[in-house]
């Protein structure tokens, strides 16, 4: 039998015919590894959703939560409204609309396999793997108690941009899910800033990208993540930033864990450049 392989893949957004074209190129048994924004934005957000939780749910997949996610399970709640550009309908109107979101909230904000870390967005220059971990798991709690939706009611707003370990309640947790799941850019003391949206080179003067911050205490640890379609690509020894925009008519690609080789297909373009 051949040894099996685990591929991480990113930004889905509902582009599930582009995944159904990827995964035949794959030359080995695999496990897959979904790095958030699974939903929205695509064409097929539902049957991409029922999929990813088939493969989970089976064993063949891990995935994370990303900021796509967390917006459905907002709109979910009544929380926020539906976007022009949203394609969340057809889950919100599926029979099995509350599996569905009950299982979302079961999914955490970061994932260790084969020695990788793996968020959607980034890490906060200040936090260690295994910090990494603990945080994302204190919001995977409180979206797991019956009153998630309070919580949701207070996860937006950019506030705090720098992390202090006094951190309590929303504001810690507040700070957690925007640095895993919208975090692209910090400055020398590691604030955030979340408002930046274009690619690395325009980047305002005194910030760089969170995975080039010289005192980053992640830099020994192999990362993997998305979310920045603008920057796309980004392929290094230890980090790989593999959102390389499917939804805008890019491509969608799986980054093969065990010796680092990519594997990618053209997608047909579901949405206008620029968005989140």
């Amino acid at each position: 039998m051949a040894a099996m392989s685990t591929y991480a893949i990113s930004d889905l957004q509902g582009c599930l015919a582009s995944l159904e074209a990827l995964l035949p190129r794959l030359p080995d048994a695999r496990r897959l590894i979904f790095v958030g924004d699974l939903v929205n934005r695509g064409p097929q957000s539902l049957a991409t959703l029922r999929a990813v939780k088939q493969r989970v749910e089976s064993g063949t997949a891990s995935a994370l939560l990303g900021n796509h996610d967390l917006h459905l399970l907002a709109v979910d709640a009544g929380i926020r409204p539906l976007h022009d550009s949203d394609t969340l309908q057809e889950i919100l109107d599926a029979p099995d609309r509350r599996a569905l979101i009950d299982w979302l909230r079961t999914l955490p904000l970061a994932h260790e396999e084969n020695g990788h870390l793996f968020v959607h967005a980034g890490v906060p220059p200040q936090w260690t793997r295994g910090q990494t971990l603990e945080r994302a798991e204190e919001v995977r709690q409180r979206l797991l108690r019956d009153d998630y939706r309070d919580f949701l009611r207070r996860m937006y707003g950019n506030q705090p941009e720098l992390w202090d370990e006094a951190l309590r309640g929303d504001d810690r947790l507040r700070f957690i899910v925007n640095a895993l799941t919208r975090l692209r850019i910090v400055d020398a003391a590691g604030r955030m800033h979340l408002k930046f949206k274009d690619g690395a080179a325009a980047a305002p003067a005194g910030t760089v990208p969170w995975f080039d911050h010289p005192n980053r205490a992640t830099r020994d640890t192999p990362i993997v993540f998305g979310h920045w379609s603008t920057e796309g690509l980004v392929h290094r020894s230890n980090v790989t930033g593999i959102d390389t925009g499917c939804v805008w008519g890019g491509k969608l690609t799986a980054l093969r864990l065990d010796d680092g080789a990519l594997f990618q297909v053209e997608c047909p373009q579901s949405q206008a450049p620029g968005g989140d």
